[in-house]
């Protein structure tokens, strides 16, 4: 079995929701559930041995992605959150990763050593990711206090705006220019990450956002869980420019499996083939390279393509892309490795 180590879930956000409804958040990842797509039982049989798990802050309704006659919509961005009530919740979520780690059901990891000693005990490798940097302030104090306590990746913006910058709506066909991209409190934001060793996310900043973090960090460029805007024009996939830089930086970008990102139509349909995951792979191998792509599922935060299901049907992916040509060694760098690398970079462990 292929392990795999993912860039992207919204599993802490799931358990959220579900505790402030009554459930026992630690119960249901260490034993189960059928809600969702991750749990312990569930990475287990499919090989997941780890990944960024995000401390989202949710908007709510997000919109009606309502479609005209060509299946083209366009949300309006949600409107940007109170910091206090959203450095509540953080708290909350962190707090929930904490009790799954001291009840055995998972490792905080921090550095890479820790990834893989987690992997070597059979535990799901845990790395702490903020999607949207609300619970921070301006003067980058709570940053501090997020980073003692494992958090090693960030995103400044989820699809909305905080005082770090600009997100991009959700939108089909659209270019992901789409606004302005880093405040001056963003910018003081990258610099900060990489002094200290934290990972910057690019996944759902506009495209002068991510131009202008290419020109300030000195770090490899990560986009978590994004695809190729060439095959699926939605707003948040990549053009081959951006792919070209992301290249250029020796970064990675994750797959992304929600299928509206992944299908040529960008319908929010289930019933959509391995092929389209294949072929957003391939496509950004040709322009990345072998060693720049990786898998960034979007699991507990997105409709995937049923014949996955959830995290127990990774290895339908996996054999997938074997039979689509990839040998042992490109599955190993597309599943795992390649994350390993630039996470490692971003945390002052290694060379790029």
């Amino acid at each position: 079995m292929q392990a795999v180590f993912d860039g992207h879930n919204d599993v802490l956000f799931r358990l959220w929701t579900n505790a402030a409804k009554g459930a026992d958040p630690v119960a249901e990842f260490i034993e189960g559930t059928r809600q969702g797509h991750i749990d312990m039982p569930r990475a287990r049989k499919g090989g997941l041995a780890g990944g960024l798990c995000a401390i989202y802050i949710t908007s709510g309704d997000i919109g009606d992605d309502a479609r005209d006659g060509n299946g083209h919509y366009a949300i309006p961005l949600s409107a940007p959150l109170e910091r206090a009530p959203s450095l509540d919740i953080a708290l909350d979520m962190a707090s929930i990763a904490f009790r799954i780690e001291r009840a055995g059901g998972w490792k905080i990891c921090r550095n890479g050593a820790d990834i893989d000693a987690a992997e070597a005990e059979g535990k799901f490798a845990a790395v702490l990711h903020m999607e949207g940097c609300e619970p921070i302030d301006a003067d980058l104090a709570a940053l501090e206090v997020f980073y003692a306590a494992g958090l090693r990746s960030l995103g400044p913006v989820w699809s909305r705006n905080t005082i770090f910058g600009h997100g991009v709506p959700f939108a089909f066909p659209s270019s992901p220019d789409t606004g302005p991209g880093l405040t001056e409190a963003g910018k003081r934001l990258v610099r900060e990450c990489n002094r200290i060793g934290i990972a910057i996310d690019l996944a759902h900043i506009t495209e002068k956002g991510f131009w202008d973090v290419a020109r300030l960090s000195d770090k490899p460029l990560i986009v978590s869980h994004s695809n190729a805007h060439a095959l699926t024009p939605i707003s948040r996939n990549l053009t081959d420019k951006q792919l070209a830089a992301v290249r250029e930086s020796n970064g990675l970008v994750g797959l992304n499996f929600a299928v509206t990102m992944l299908r040529e139509d960008g319908a929010k349909s289930a019933d959509t083939p391995l092929s389209d995951m294949v072929r957003h792979i391939d496509y950004m191998v040709e322009h990345v390279g072998i060693d720049g792509v990786a898998l960034g599922s979007d699991f507990d935060g997105a409709t995937i393509p049923a014949e996955i299901g959830d995290a127990a049907g990774l290895q339908k992916l996996v054999a997938a892309l074997r039979n689509a040509g990839y040998g042992d060694a490109d599955l190993a760098k597309i599943c795992r490795d390649n994350w390993l690398r630039v996470l490692r970079s971003a945390w002052h462990e290694a060379a790029a």
